[in-house]
């Protein structure tokens, strides 16, 4: 005996009045092609029963294929109309020449780090950044927008990371280290990035050098003015 599938067990008009309600539930258990399918039989039905003149009847599903375009699933882009959504954005900064946006989101599900372009209106990719099971968080700008420093969780320990956009790759900067650190805040150049830790059994402020010998993230190809 075969096992009934979800879609034979709901009647049809339960199915209806739920599309009607914008049920989320139904848009994740039917598919797109089934929920057409099923609106136009109940179309078919509702002109049969109110005796609509044929010409009406032609007219009506001489419309349905807008309908079915609809219907169609639209593939979601980094590049959304709008800045804000209805997920959860939180703990923006500026880079240091006011064109990029960081911010942290849960639109694909986890907290990750999202970048804007305020000047093109664009989501910006940042491959290798966010991993699938960690956590990314306090996200921190240099002038350019070049070198992300941010707090990333994937063992249920923070580390202190950084993201370089030109390479599309990041690097742990607290590696060995003992505390737990938060709230990065990364130079407009990009070498010394402060940040909170616990080394003292307390929350105290420490300042990160990453040296001389680095590209730096230097402003309108200006000289560096860093100690």
């Amino acid at each position: 005996m075969m096992k009934a599938t979800t879609q034979e067990i709901l009647p049809e008009n339960d199915l209806v009045r739920a599309i009607a309600s914008r049920s989320p539930k139904v848009l994740r258990i039917f598919p797109y092609n089934y929920i057409c399918q099923q609106l136009g039989i109940e179309v078919k039905r509702l002109m049969c029963r109110l005796k609509i003149h044929p010409w009406v009847r032609r007219s009506i599903w001489l419309s349905m294929p807008l309908l079915a375009v609809a219907c169609t699933p639209v593939n979601r882009t980094l590049t959304p109309a709008t800045l804000n959504s209805r997920y959860t954005d939180e703990q923006p900064t500026l880079s240091g020449n006011g064109r990029f946006l960081a911010f942290v989101s849960n639109r694909d599900g986890g907290r990750q780090i999202w970048m804007y372009d305020l000047q093109i209106r664009q989501f910006i990719d940042l491959p290798n950044l966010n991993k699938r099971d960690a956590i990314a968080e306090n996200p921190s700008l240099s002038h350019n927008g070049r070198y992300i420093a941010y707090i990333a969780s994937d063992q249920g320990r923070p580390e202190l990371e950084l993201y370089d956009r030109s390479t599309r790759s990041s690097q742990i900067l607290s590696i060995g280290y003992r505390s737990w650190v938060r709230n990065p805040s990364i130079s407009p150049d990009g070498r010394y990035i402060a940040f909170e830790s616990s080394s003292r059994g307390q929350w105290d402020v420490e300042v990160l050098d990453r040296g001389s010998n680095i590209e730096l993230d230097i402003p309108d190809g200006s000289p560096s003015t860093s100690p």
